[in-house]
């Protein structure tokens, strides 16, 4: 990133246990506000990511920064048997497991804590490793993609989602305005935590989308990437491979 980017800008606390306590408070209305203030069109985002995952025959697949685990469940009602949701928010998660169980998921999806950048697994353990709007709040990116690729299979595919920039007129000049004012306005009108929708836009704003994320992806390892902009470029796509 081109700043250190953090939700709590007196705090002392490092990044990640900003992250972790910003993400705790959110929690309980995170997937109401994730759907209002994306008009619902990150489901579609989401399907694309799962639909790149099983075209490489993907059986054992991890979803890092699930979250409150939308990806992990769509991974597997694609008939992957094997999805391991990981967070470092126990309050997400908690939400997660929830849903897993009402899906009926259980017995495919394990949802477990776990920090990105000290990945509890062994070398070559998985066929793909997801991401969805997770990346950008990694305390130490290149870390945790060196640590992605650790754990994934010669051959496998790191499938990475986030936020992006639109670049054309006037999509550019709406999108920030959208961004500087009506995320936080709405954000602070429903969460818990006043600071959180100031700092998902910055932290999107600072993130390094398109080509810049792909040359650090080719850097940390990875022999090939392609790039998919969604929706007019207001997210990115991202396919890498091992």
């Amino acid at each position: 990133m081109s700043k250190n980017v953090t939700p709590y800008k007196d705090s002392e606390l490092g990044k990640k246990e900003q992250v972790t306590e910003m993400f705790d408070k959110v929690s309980s209305n995170y997937d109401f506000l994730n759907r209002v203030l994306t008009f619902g069109i990150d489901i579609s985002w989401r399907k694309h990511v799962v639909e790149l995952v099983k075209a490489g025959n993907a059986k054992k697949v991890m979803d890092i920064a699930t979250g409150t685990g939308d990806l992990a469940i769509l991974l597997a009602k694609s008939d992957i048997d094997d999805v391991t949701g990981l967070d470092i928010s126990p309050g997400m998660l908690d939400i997660g497991k929830q849903k897993v169980t009402e899906e009926g998921l259980d017995s495919k999806i394990d949802m477990i804590i776990g920090d990105s950048e000290q990945l509890p697994f062994e070398e070559e353990t998985f066929d793909a490793i997801t991401v969805a709007f997770g990346v950008r709040n990694f305390e130490n990116l290149e870390v945790g993609l060196k640590e992605i690729l650790r754990v994934l299979k010669p051959g496998g595919s790191l499938t990475v989602l986030e936020t992006s920039q639109p670049s054309k007129f006037p999509v550019k000049q709406g999108f920030q305005f959208y961004s500087k004012y009506v995320i936080p306005t709405v954000g602070k009108l429903f969460s818990k935590d006043k600071n959180a929708y100031d700092y998902l836009p910055e932290s999107a704003a600072a993130f390094p989308y398109g080509k810049s994320f792909n040359n650090i992806l080719l850097k940390s390892g990875f022999n090939s990437s392609k790039i998919y902009p969604q929706t007019l470029g207001v997210a990115t796509i991202y396919h890498a491979i091992k």
